[in-house]
This record gives structure tokens, sequence and C-alpha cells, in this order.
């Protein structure tokens, strides 16, 4: 039984894959449309206020794919990390060692990703929602979530 156990944390791996097809995915995808956006704007030749307002709006929801990339990226390394191979060499600021070393990183990014979705929200913002309605709660969410961050980095020391 002890051997078949053992042996379980490769299910693991079912997870890695996902998620590493799930980065992949993400950041060819930002990849692709980033090309998209730059030739449609250097072909339609729009060089005006309305314009930059508009590239920057699809640069904000392009970045957005690519920090949700990273996401997927930081848990498939962590859960190889903590299940697979612990010596798994990656770059310091990657290193994990435990869950709660896993869930900081992600944390950390999902604050970016909130901070990104709602910066959108205000640059494509047509006056006619309230922006209160929708940054009250993203602001308490990351509030929330850089208490969690503080606590546990409380707790380490």
């Amino acid at each position: 039984m002890k051997p078949l156990l053992n042996a379980s944390r490769f299910l693991v791996l079912a997870a890695v894959l996902g998620a590493l097809l799930s980065a992949m995915a993400l950041y060819v995808y930002g990849l692709i449309d980033t090309i998209v956006v730059i030739t449609r704007t250097l072909t339609a030749g729009d060089v005006s206020s309305t314009g930059a307002k508009a590239l920057m709006l699809y640069f904000i929801e392009i970045f957005d794919l690519f920090l949700l990339g990273t996401v997927m990226l930081i848990l498939a390394l962590g859960l190889y990390e903590l299940f697979i191979d612990a010596d798994f060499k990656v770059a310091s600021r990657l290193q994990i060692n435990s869950f709660e070393d896993l869930k900081t990183s992600l944390v950390t990014v999902v604050i970016a990703v909130m901070a990104v979705t709602f910066l959108g929200q205000i640059m494509s913002w047509n006056g006619e929602t309230s922006l209160f309605d929708i940054g009250v709660p993203v602001a308490l969410v990351i509030a929330a979530l850089n208490i969690y961050l503080w606590v546990a980095k409380a707790g380490r020391k």
C-alpha cells in the first residue's frame, strides 16, 4: 500500500500538464492578439486621442492574458516542485518550498490581475455604469488579499 500511496503524488502531473498547457495557450493567444492589434493600428492609421485610448485598452486586456498565463505557469511550476522534484531549478523568485509559498505567489499575481482588470474597466468606462459598484468590491478583495499576505508573512517570522 505504501508504494501505491507514494506513487500517487504523480497524479499531480495531470494538473501540472493542464496548467502548463493553459499558460502556453494564454501566452500564444496574447502574442497573436498583440500582433493583430499592432497590425490593425498601423493599417488603420488612426492617430488620435480616441485611437490611443482604444490602443491602451487593448494592451491592458492583452496584459491581463499574460498575467493569467503567469498564474498558470506559477501553479504548474509550484505543484511540480512540491510533489515531483524538490530539486527542480527555477528562478529564486519562483522557488516554492511549501503550499504557503505557492499560495503567496498566486495571491500576489491575482492581485495584479484584479488591478489590471479594474484598470481596463476604467479605461473602457462610458459613464453609464457606476465605477463605484465595481471598484469597491475589487478594492475590498485586494485589501483582504493583502491582509492575507501580511499575516502569512508575519507568521513565517
